[in-house]
Formats: C-alpha cells, sequence, structure tokens
C-alpha cells in the first residue's frame, strides 16, 4: 500500500499544478458588468508568478495589449466583483477548471493602493493596505479557492467606506498552495484593475509594498495544505473603517 501510494499523491500534485491557473479579467460594480479587460490590466497568460521579491508581484506581467484606459467610478461603500477564469481570454465555455482547479487551495485576498492616475504605466513604489482575504475556515475545510469556484470565478469585495476618494489599483490575488511545502513553491495569480472612488471620508490606513508585503519565510507562504489543520494568509491584517 505504501509503495503505491506515493506515486499517486506525486501525481494529484501533478495534475494540481498543471490546472490550478487562473486569471482575474473583468469587473463588476455593484453587479454591473464593465466586459472584459475593461478597466482591468490582464495578463496574457496564465503563469503563475513565483517570486515574490519581483515586481511581477504588483499586478503580474505582459499585459494583453491595448491595456484598458477606462478607469472604473465605484462609490466608496460599493461592491467590486472581481471576475476570475481559467484562461486570460475569460469564460470561453464549460471546462472542469473554470474559474480554478477545484482539487488546488488556497487563499484569495484583495488591496488597495492610491495612485495619481490609475492608467498610469509606472507602478513601482506604491502603498497597499489589504481590504478582504478569505483563507481556510477550519470548521468547513473550505479554502478561498473553494468559495471563488462555487461562485462562479467572482469574489465580491466591498470598497471600505471610510478610503478618501482618488483614484486607485485594485489588487486582488489568487494564491495556489499546492506545491507550496517549500520556497518557492507557492503560485500568485494577480491582476489589477483601475478605479475611481469617490465619496468616502478621511481614513489612512497603515501600508505595505510590493514587493516587500511577503517574503520567502513569510506566514502562509510555506505551508502543506495536505497535512496542516490551520494557516495565516500572507501579508497584513485586513483594514476596516
Amino acid at each position: 500500500m505504501k509503495a503505491s501510494f506515493l506515486p499517486l499523491v506525486s501525481l494529484a500534485l501533478a495534475f494540481s499544478s498543471v490546472h490550478a491557473r487562473t486569471v482575474f479579467s473583468a469587473i463588476a460594480v455593484n453587479g454591473v458588468e464593465l466586459g472584459h479587460a475593461v478597466a482591468v490590466r490582464v495578463p496574457s497568460t496564465n503563469d503563475p508568478i513565483t517570486d515574490v521579491t519581483s515586481n511581477d508581484i504588483i499586478c503580474n506581467t505582459n499585459f494583453i495589449q491595448p491595456v484598458s484606459d477606462v478607469v472604473a467610478s465605484v462609490p466608496a461603500g460599493g461592491v467590486v466583483s472581481a471576475e476570475f477564469h481559467h484562461t486570460p481570454a475569460g469564460y470561453v465555455g464549460p471546462d472542469p477548471s473554470d474559474p480554478l482547479d477545484p482539487t488546488d487551495k488556497g487563499p484569495v485576498t484583495a488591496y488597495l493602493a492610491a495612485i495619481p492616475d490609475a492608467t498610469q504605466a509606472d507602478i513601482t513604489g506604491l502603498q497597499w493596505f489589504k481590504i478582504f482575504e478569505e483563507g481556510l475556515i477550519p470548521e468547513t475545510h473550505q479554502w478561498g479557492s473553494d468559495l471563488l469556484f462555487l461562485n462562479a470565478g467572482y469574489a465580491n469585495i466591498t470598497i471600505p467606506s471610510c478610503v478618501q476618494a482618488g483614484q486607485y489599483l485594485l489588487r486582488v490575488e489568487a494564491i495556489s498552495l499546492a506545491e507550496a511545502t517549500s520556497y518557492p513553491g507557492a503560485q500568485f495569480f494577480m491582476s489589477c484593475a483601475q478605479l475611481e472612488i469617490t465619496g468616502g471620508g478621511d481614513a489612512t490606513p497603515e501600508t505595505v509594498s510590493f514587493p516587500g508585503a511577503y517574503t520567502p519565510t513569510s506566514p502562509g507562504i510555506i505551508t502543506n495544505i495536505y497535512t496542516d489543520e490551520t494557516y495565516t494568509v500572507p501579508g497584513p491584517a485586513v483594514f476596516t473603517c
């Protein structure tokens, strides 16, 4: 039994690594769909980012051209639904791995960063604060990835009502942990949406930088989803008003 079990585990891990890929490629604002790649910087492949020290960890890389010049208006307190699918093309028909392979597991997170112009090319040096996370729910053994799959690829993110008005990037990320028993192993799939937040307040959240918010030894970067009973989502605590 033991001799046959290890190859089966290896096969399962290999299967997950091939099919875990996903792409955040569209948004809806308060239930209104904007369309594929509208106001979102969509990578041209579903390849993961694995180096947490790279600038690619900010918003991904090799975007579909031309990158959208739309900045989506959303009121503070409103809901932005980030839509994930298996490929950069968005939904292209029935696919058992859409929006991601359900056998893979990991958290889903979202961050905001104020920016002078949400369409500007240079996104280095921005200061980010986390506004959403779904990790492991011990009571149900469900992960953020499970909830994303059950919700047809939508992560519904409430914009804090107290944030200052202005232009922002919304960075939404799904993290695959199937191979995260060592570093590099965790796979990061993120894109950034371009927002104009209206209304709001005068909050000044504590911020982190990308790269910098994650390190190779940060909690949640190395883990074993097959044996660990608890999990800490990488990055800072979620900001609340």
